[in-house]
């Protein structure tokens, strides 16, 4: 397909006419309405009402979140499911009232909001609530009630003013295959001290998931066959969300913590690129396909208004501030990237992967990113996305192999993105990664290609915590990646996640992994820190 095609008008108009007709399963002509206006306005209804009393069993299978602190509101997100895996969760295609309430104390003596929201089938019955007119720098509790049922209690937090150089500990998680082991490490992770976890994508995959759950090999339970299969339709998708949520550490981690979410691939299909898939099906298939799974993944998760998408689109990259200590800027690399060149195989860069046309990010998002470095005021710029940014040779051959599906396909657009960073005078630089399923820490260099060359930012790669399975704490390439790329500083296969420090002097990076997945309970390391200090570029172990 062109570039001209690829972007066309027309072909996003007939997903978002055929995404009416075909992709909203099981609620008719409301559904349509509803998908056509986006969100029912008040005093609008796709559908009849439900008196809540009528709700027979648990609605809250699938936990509480938040999301996006503000230094004055938090995103509260829950979902009314009594029976998760059917569709509609086991509730009619019927709105349904939620109570919810927001408390500075965790028994709910000192409540300082609260209100009521409906849950619409159209969307279903996802809960998005917007709780403004909070404290800075507060940690609050937050729970929903509809009929006799209440919801566990989450625990949240905003942002601190604008004028704060309070410190910050976040934790970056990614890549959490259901299929490849259990979630231990958010167990832990909902046990950590942390202010906010940036999770970097690939929070489902759309592959098979067996009777026994994959590599969990479960002896207590059977998976229905409707997991069984990859992930196609809207129905597909918001089953695969219940079935994620309904693990008991990924539903304790958020409701521990409140958390920011961008996604990777795995969430529509693997190594999708704008709008082509990985097999060549036709665009106006697969931006159907990418519209159904975008609208499940707001549903599901902790988003604002400002996210929810429109047919096949959704602007997923956004800006958050921590003060002015920190300025998170949150990227989307799949909506708006060129094809992988090469036919995505990884590949000595030549003039295809070089092609100075040649985007990962988008124009838009790109000037997006570079204007905001120039306004900003932050002392650490922090750029959360999905894969590896700094150059990541495969082998020890002179035209070493690089990856096709990472900036290293993109060589233009990291380009353009350094040198807009160096000319806003962006001096405390860092990128967080997922994807790859282990642990990395770069220094970013003014010039990959010279190993002596300016050190310009930091690159801390979370690992996933399932994908991948038990992983090895060096995996079989570890000695040929660090000889070859003398800027790689760290690197871990195990599972878990990583959590940065930051603060007016330094940043400190604590890799924490567990020994195994396949096997429930194991304990949590850590298997490295790291420190980089502000206006001294480059890492250092400690």
């Amino acid at each position: 397909m062109t570039p001209a095609a690829q972007h066309s008008p027309e072909l996003r108009a007939a997903a978002r006419h055929l995404g009416r007709r075909r992709f909203l399963t099981g609620t008719g002509a409301a559904a349509a309405l509803a998908f056509a206006t986006n969100l029912p306005t008040a005093g609008v209804a796709g559908a009849a009402e439900m008196d809540a009393a009528r709700v027979s069993a648990d609605p809250f299978t699938l936990g509480v979140a938040s999301g996006d602190p503000q230094p004055n509101s938090v995103l509260l997100w829950t979902r009314l499911a009594p029976k998760p895996f059917e569709q509609g969760g086991g509730l009619p295609a019927r709105r349904v009232t939620v109570q919810w309430e927001l408390a500075r104390d965790p028994r709910f003596r000192r409540v300082v909001r609260r209100g009521a929201v409906t849950a619409h089938p159209e969307f279903n019955h996802s809960v998005h609530v917007q709780a403004d007119r909070l404290d800075a720098d507060r940690t609050y509790y937050f729970r929903f009630r509809t009929g006799k049922y209440l919801s566990e209690t989450g625990r949240t937090r905003t942002a601190p003013p604008a004028s704060s150089s309070a410190a910050l500990t976040l934790a970056a998680v990614s890549c959490q295959a259901y299929h490849d082991g259990y979630f231990t490490a958010y167990k832990h992770l909902a046990e950590d001290d942390v202010d906010v976890v940036f999770h970097l994508g690939d929070y489902l995959y759309e592959y098979a998931v067996n009777s026994a759950g994959g590599a969990r090999k479960y002896t207590d339970r059977v998976l229905p066959d409707i997991f069984n299969r990859e992930t196609q339709t809207l129905d597909d998708y918001r089953r695969r969300y219940a079935l994620y949520k309904s693990d008991p550490d990924l539903r304790a981690a958020h409701a521990a913590h409140p958390f920011v979410v961008t996604w990777d691939d795995h969430e529509v299909e693997n190594n999708y690129a704008d709008g082509l898939d990985e097999n060549g099906n036709p665009p106006e298939e697969f931006l159907l396909r990418r519209a159904s799974a975008y609208r499940a993944y707001w549903e599901n998760q902790p988003l604002r208004r400002p996210q929810r998408p429109t047919g096949s689109d959704m602007q997923l990259y956004r800006r958050l501030s921590w003060g002015r200590l920190a300025q998170f800027d949150i990227l989307d690399t799949r909506q708006y990237r060129s094809d992988q060149a090469y036919g995505d195989k990884a590949h000595a860069p030549g003039p295809e992967s070089r092609d100075p046309k040649r985007t990962i990010t988008g124009a838009t998002q790109e000037r997006w990113l570079i204007e905001g470095w120039r306004r900003s005021r932050a002392l650490w710029n922090v750029v959360p996305q999905q894969v590896t940014f700094s150059q990541r040779k495969l082998d020890l051959t002179a035209e070493a192999k690089v990856s096709m599906d990472a900036w290293d396909g993109y060589s233009a657009s990291r380009d353009r993105v350094l040198a807009g960073a160096k000319s806003a005078g962006v001096d405390n630089l860092m990128v967080l990664t997922g994807d790859v399923h282990v642990g990395y820490a770069f220094d970013i260099l003014d010039d990959f290609d010279k190993p002596s060359s300016k050190v310009v930012g930091t690159e801390i790669v979370a690992t996933s915590i399932a994908s991948g399975k038990d992983g090895a704490e060096r995996p079989a390439n570890w000695e040929t990646y660090t000889k070859a790329n003398p800027h790689l500083k760290f690197y871990n296969g195990r599972r878990g996640y990583v959590t940065v420090a930051l603060g007016r002097a330094e940043a400190r990076a604590d890799f924490k992994t567990v020994s195994a997945v396949t096997t429930p309970g194991a304990p949590l390391t850590t298997a490295a820190s790291f420190v980089t200090e502000a206006g001294n570029p480059g890492l250092r172990p400690v």
